[in-house]
């Protein structure tokens, strides 16, 4: 039984990875169960409506990483905007680490390909930003920002993030996630 589960996490992990690199038309099943090297029986096992279905459960597990890596961040520092500048800045710098193991932890890719032809998708993705944003709402909240503040706050911070990750991939350095950074202090210096 473990073996299965374990099967079933390894898929959704290479196809986690693949999504993020090359969108949701650039990877193929074939592509995942290559670089998985799990068998093609197993994945449809595991994920009888295909790809659409996989590419969903890779976005909740995408979601599920980010979310323990602000998380980790904001216990840590208490104030929220060098929380959220630590946050981007580590972001920045795992986009371009030697392993690439999640280059930006963007699902932005996917939502953008996929928002208009697949609803269980775009529904994911929402999902998704709204967990993020509800994380940075939170940590401002409890620095005082009032509520209306912080959930907007929060949309403009994760808009930064998804666009300065794609602009960092396409600029081949974290150059413009470190600009986005800087720039916190001075989006959050009105409460």
């Amino acid at each position: 039984m473990a073996d299965k589960k374990n099967s079933r996490d390894i898929l959704i992990e290479v196809a986690s990875r693949l999504f993020r690199i090359h969108g949701y038309y650039g990877v193929g099943l074939n592509d995942i169960i290559e670089e998985s090297g799990i068998p093609k029986g197993s994945l449809y096992h595991y994920f009888p409506k295909g790809k659409e279905e996989l590419a969903i459960a890779a976005i909740h597990y995408t979601k599920e990483i980010v979310i323990g890596e602000i998380q980790e961040v904001f216990t840590s520092i208490e104030d929220p905007v060098q929380a959220i500048q630590t946050h981007i800045y580590q972001l920045s710098e795992g986009i371009f680490d030697k392993t690439n193991a999640f280059p930006g932890l963007s699902i932005g890719t996917i939502a953008g390909e996929k928002h208009s032809t697949s609803e269980p998708i775009r529904i994911a993705c929402h999902s998704a930003f709204e967990e993020w944003q509800s994380m940075y709402t939170k940590k401002l909240l409890g620095a005082g920002y009032s509520d209306k503040q912080s959930k907007d706050l929060s949309i403009v911070i994760n808009a930064l993030i998804e666009g300065g990750i794609v602009y960092s991939l396409t600029a081949t350095n974290g150059a413009p996630l470190r600009a986005i950074a800087e720039q916190i202090p001075l989006l959050l210096s009105i409460k």
